[in-house]
């Protein structure tokens, strides 16, 4: 792959930073140790302005070119998932039930290397805003980053983020237009009866009737009420009642995940579910209480920026292995508020064949990590040239 010759040399460094961030997760917005050890690297390598304790933990450093211009940033999620890891690696998590099973470890590391890079050539024309987040899993870091007001402290007038992708040929990079990643809500149905023995329900009112028949009503949501041109997933992935085989419970208790890429649906959604769970209680007898939780927003590239960002990654990986108008995916990520901000992309980075995103056996590919650090540089190098510069 025509990586940066700058940038492989640096190869062994990325995974070494890679593999001691690996072996030391953290947690959401408790990225402590995560964030002293980035700040040292960034120290290390000469940037201008390394600012911590943004957004807690958050951290925003800025390598200014050899001429002035304006800003472009580029971010990377520094936090890990409370999965117990299973690996078996040399450098597995030294924490018990945290690890980094979505390669934000990667992610860092490759940042982390276009920083050494940008900062030893200066090859551009205004400042360069390495944006390292915590709390991408759970408690949206990248709005606490921008509610602290990030895009117009350090003047970023666009903002690109990649994320590696298990299953997609090693160094294959996605992006498209538009919609990227879905919205994702939250549901919680909390269903009041009146228990009782097994024996006599004519006694009870049973919350698990009703229950039940809310999980299969909810799916009606996705194939009689949406539109056939929209995309729509309504999951159901709890539901509790009881404690033992003769006992019917007062209590039951159902929760899901609702994936979406227009406001109008998910509306559409929230509006449809309110009125099943309603019904469902008053027929059965029982009350019930929805509480929907409207989650991360849709990633939405903004077209030129992601036609520019393709552009950039056929510099690096070769028009063939680019797919500028990838499908889009049901999966969520917290960056749709930085490009709520500011125009930008977010792509994704095939590493190859390996167990997926979230599992316990999950371990980010070093040899990718190359190829997204030189499409960071260049993609500086591209947006910011320098005058006379291609």
């Amino acid at each position: 792959m025509p990586v940066l010759n700058r940038i492989a040399g640096l190869a062994p460094e990325m995974q070494g930073w890679r593999r001691h961030l690996h072996a030391h997760p953290e947690l959401g917005y408790d990225c402590v140790e995560t964030a002293d050890y980035v700040a040292a690297r960034l120290r290390e390598f000469g940037v201008d302005e390394v600012h911590k304790g943004i957004a807690r933990t958050g951290i925003v450093a800025v390598i200014r070119g050899q001429g002035k211009g304006p800003a472009v940033g580029l971010r990377a999620d520094m936090d890990a998932l409370p999965i117990t890891e299973e690996t078996g690696l040399p450098h597995a998590s030294t924490r018990p039930g945290v690890m980094h099973a979505c390669g934000h470890d990667g992610h860092t590391a490759m940042l982390l290397g276009a920083a050494k890079y940008l900062a030893e050539t200066r090859n551009f024309a205004g400042d360069a805003v390495l944006i390292f987040q915590p709390a991408e899993e759970s408690g949206a870091g990248a709005e606490a980053m921008v509610a602290e007001g990030i895009m117009d402290r350090f003047g970023v007038g666009q903002v690109y983020a990649i994320h590696n992708a298990p299953g997609v040929p090693e160094g294959r990079m996605l992006t498209a237009p538009g919609p990227l990643m879905a919205a994702v809500d939250t549901f919680h149905v909390h269903v009041e009866g009146k228990g009782g023995h097994g024996a006599m329900p004519h006694e009870t009112r049973d919350p698990i009737p009703a229950a039940a028949a809310m999980v299969q009503a909810v799916q009606t949501i996705v194939s009689r009420n949406r539109h056939a041109a929209e995309d729509l997933v309504i999951s159901v992935t709890q539901i509790h009642a009881g404690t033992t085989d003769n006992v019917i419970p007062s209590r039951a208790y159902l929760c899901g995940t609702v994936r979406t890429f227009e406001p109008r649906v998910q509306d559409m959604v929230e509006d449809r579910m309110t009125g099943i769970v309603a019904g469902i209680a008053s027929a059965h007898g029982v009350c019930a209480r929805l509480d929907y939780e409207r989650g991360y927003p849709a990633t939405v590239n903004t077209a030129p920026e992601a036609r520019f960002a393709a552009r950039v990654a056929a510099e690096i990986v070769g028009e063939t292995r680019v797919e500028a108008d990838a499908a889009r995916e049901m999966g969520a990520e917290d960056f749709a508020y930085m490009l709520r901000e500011r125009p930008g992309a977010y792509l994704f980075l095939g590493q190859g064949d390996g167990a997926g995103l979230h599992h316990p056996e999950y371990e980010f590919n070093d040899a990718v990590a190359p190829v997204g650090a030189s499409f960071f540089a260049r993609l500086v190098e591209r947006a910011l040239p320098l005058d006379g510069a291609d």
